[in-house]
């Protein structure tokens, strides 16, 4: 039998003390990371502990930098602290200093690249980074956590931090294409996208509707293709499509270029460029039209969309040309990748030329996704021999994928999940979770957008690698990236107000590990980071709090909740259309909807923007609720959340953006209703979506039958005409049968016509709430 010896008295005494003293110090550490104001970092970091007190940051404090780190990586910092206080700080090359900052390099103490530990006490600060920009980035949690008190005092809360990013690749895309922006702007962005640790810009340069790079080669690029007439006005879907009348066009100067990519490294964000091809090419075409497969002449595009005009793939010229372009790029863009889009490439001209069907044939070519994977490899090829790599959108999968490429899957997941399970490395980068273009508020008065609805928390719940890989797949998801396309995006505030705060959203998705990630309390960083926003006059989205409804079904009726994300809030709402105010009904549970009526609902309490008022309107009627069966599957985007919303009471915006709309890509919409019980019934009605500028188009026919037993229907109603555009609303009054049934037929365009936009690919039938009564 093993013998114990028993503590004595006194040792137990300390034991005892040491453990309490160990649960105490333990506990106020986790208290003070959840509970204490001070402590709002964006992205947050892998490892965090705080203590009381701070460390005071004066006019005599200094900097000390080890030769390893970069002379600018202080400069940013000296930036913003000069904003808030007034002063910077001096430079010292004494270390271990008390009351001074101390930035260092080392590789053994912090072991992830571009991690960094930052230690905060009384006496220093000491900042260690794997890397410069280890180094670099400990210094922008440094900056979030700058506190400025009523005398003006600069304090730093008592920390240390372990922190390193998930992913290598944290991005963000810029369109100038579309709309031009001035290299000031660019800077200003650069800077808020360093502060939160996003280390590639993408830099989006050419497209139809402009080229916006100097090539000294070729000076009709500036000329003529910088330049367009006219832009559209308003929403491409309109039609006819309305115009301003007047000259648009800018471009950067090399010295330019050179001038951001420095600014841009010295805070350690590498900018990728974006040469498009081989679509996306008008602009180019403008200029030099023998690289078309027509001849020309090809106008730069003055509105949205993909055109049929691209470079021929069959033409020597037309490689020779973008050789050329790219080695001037080269010299511009130290970056290891050069994104060579390869997306969006209509095959209609390929088709009728005979120099492309002559390179089909030559190379021993299937058809002309083959000519395209063709294009890319061959300028693979030529800039794998300037030693470097391509990048490009999804499509440059279609028709083999180029040996070293890297995929940016954008139409969905499925492009980043095949290219992963082929080994090629991935950036995610789906337009569903993380395009900035889009909506992120369905309420009224939204700058126009391009459609679709990202509200803050879901790009915040994107989660980049895709559950279907397994674990060595996932090791080719090399990052995420945001994109910000310019279409609608015609001024600098209006760019912010699309980036902030869903950049910072990124930003965390990005760098923080998955299990780290916890909406609630980024919201609430995020608010106590608003004052940094402020400071760096980003016109940001401040609505993030706004109210959100979503409807549910309980025994066929429906019940409307609502939610905010704001602390403590109250929920005022109204059930008769009125504007809520302090004494209208406090939202406790959700409201049962018993009848068409108009909700209306209002946030109040600290912090609150009661102007910021919610709607929904409600038409109830017999299949509201009711079991709908689809024959047909709906398509992309247009696939509701669940297939109620035919059935819910709630028809779908003109936006198309609020998820009530199903689609159908090229098929028909057939959908039965079953309303549970025979019923009278005297009225049908369904409501379709009109936008031939958005490729949606009416059905050629649309027919609701009846029946009594769900196996034999008879036809009570047919429409072959749909003249409105946007939203068409049926209702047929039909003479009174009794039924249990109703089945909704409306038949797909399927092919788009010659001569309307997108002429050959599918036509896409919209529909949304069937109306029965």
């Amino acid at each position: 039998m093993r013998q114990y010896k028993r503590m004595d008295p006194f040792r137990f005494a300390r034991f005892t003390f040491l453990v309490i003293f160990l649960v105490l110090f333990f506990s106020q550490v986790v208290f003070s990371q959840e509970k204490d104001p001070r402590i709002a970092i964006i992205p947050v970091p892998a490892e965090m502990s705080v203590k009381s007190g701070s460390f005071i940051i004066q006019k005599s404090t200094h900097i000390f930098y080890d030769s390893a780190v970069s002379d600018q990586s202080h400069t940013f910092f000296n930036q913003y602290l000069n904003l808030i206080a007034g002063f910077r700080l001096g430079t010292t090359t004494s270390a271990d200093t008390h009351g001074n900052i101390e930035l260092r390099v080392d590789s053994k103490m912090v072991v992830q690249p571009e991690g960094y530990n930052l230690q905060v006490t009384d006496k220093r600060i000491i900042i260690t980074g794997h890397d410069p920009a280890g180094t670099f980035y400990g210094l922008q949690t440094l900056q979030q956590l700058l506190q400025k008190d009523k005398n003006a005092q600069i304090s730093v809360p008592l920390v240390t931090i372990n922190d390193y990013p998930r992913f290598t690749y944290r991005g963000m895309h810029l369109d100038v294409s579309r709309h031009f922006f001035p290299v000031s702007s660019i800077k200003k962005w650069i800077d808020v996208l360093a502060l939160y640790k996003i280390n590639t810009f993408h830099w989006h340069l050419t497209d139809d509707q402009g080229w916006r790079i100097e090539i000294k080669q070729f000076p009709k690029l500036q000329d003529i293709s910088s330049n367009r007439s006219e832009t559209i006005l308003g929403h491409k879907r309109s039609d006819p499509h309305i115009f301003d009348g007047k000259p648009y066009g800018g471009y950067y100067t090399q010295n330019e270029i050179r001038e951001i990519v420095k600014y841009a490294s010295d805070r350690n964000i590498t900018v990728i460029p974006e040469i498009e091809m081989p679509g996306h090419a008008q602009a180019t075409l403008a200029a030099y039209p023998g690289l078309g497969c027509t001849g020309g002449p090809y106008p730069t595009a003055t509105y949205w969309g993909v055109f049929e005009d691209v470079y021929c793939a069959g033409k020597e010229e037309t490689f020779d040309f973008l050789e050329k372009v790219l080695d001037e790029v080269l010299l511009l863009f130290p970056s290891t990748y050069i994104h060579i889009g390869g997306d969006e490439c209509p095959k209609t001209r390929w088709q009728k030329c005979p120099s492309c069907q002559k390179r089909i044939n030559d190379e021993n070519l299937k058809d002309e996704h083959e000519l395209q994977s063709y294009f890319i490899r061959r300028i693979e090829k030529y800039l794998a021999g300037k030693g470097r790599k391509i990048i490009g959108w999804d499509e440059i999968l279609e028709g083999g994928l180029a040996p070293s490429a890297t995929v940016m899957s954008w139409r969905g997941l499925e492009g980043g999940i095949a290219a992963a399970k082929m080994k090629h490395d991935v950036v995610m980068t789906p337009e569903k979770f993380v395009y900035l273009d889009y909506y992120q508020s369905l309420y009224e008065n939204e700058q126009v957008a391009a459609g679709r609805y990202t509200p803050l928390s879901k790009l915040y719940g994107y989660e980049p690698i895709p559950a279907e890989l397994d674990e060595n797949e996932a090791k080719y998801i090399k990052g995420v990236q945001a994109n910000l396309w310019s279409e609608y995006i015609n001024n600098d505030q209006k760019a912010e107000y699309m980036m902030f705060p869903r950049m910072q959203a990124l930003a965390e998705i990005a760098w923080s590990g998955k299990s780290q990630r916890d909406y609630p309390g980024f919201l609430k960083r995020l608010r106590s980071q608003e004052h940094i926003l402020q400071t760096l006059n980003v016109n940001y989205f401040r609505h993030f709090d706004e109210i959100k409804g979503q409807t549910v079904f309980k025994a066929n009726k429906p019940f409307l909740s609502l939610q905010t994300d704001l602390p403590g809030a109250e929920v005022r709402y109204t059930t008769n259309g009125d504007i809520p105010g302090r004494n209208s009904f406090l939202y406790t549970k959700p409201i049962i909807i018993n009848r068409s009526q108009t909700i209306r609902a209002a946030v109040y309490g600290s912090g609150a923007d009661s102007t910021r008022v919610f709607t929904q309107n409600f038409n109830i009627n017999k299949a509201t609720g009711r079991s709908v069966r689809l024959s047909n599957p709906s398509a992309g985007n247009f696939t509701p959340e669940y297939m109620g919303v035919l059935v819910n009471g709630i028809t779908g915006s003109p936006l198309y953006n609020d998820g009530e709309w199903t689609g159908f890509s090229g098929d028909d919409l057939i959908a039965t209703v079953d309303l549970g019980k025979r019923v009278s019934v005297s009225v049908v009605g369904i409501s379709l979506l009109k936008y031939h500028w958005q490729k949606m188009w009416e059905p050629d026919l649309l027919t609701f039958e009846v029946s009594s037993d769900g196996k034999t229907f008879t036809e009570v109603f047919r429409q072959q005409e749909f003249k409105n555009e946007g939203v068409n609303t049926v209702r047929a009054r039909i003479k009174p049968v009794s039924i249990q049934y109703v089945r909704v037929k409306a038949r797909n365009k399927g092919t788009i016509p010659e001569g309307s936009y997108g002429a050959g690919g599918k036509a896409m039938l919209l529909a949304d709430e069937i109306y029965i009564n």
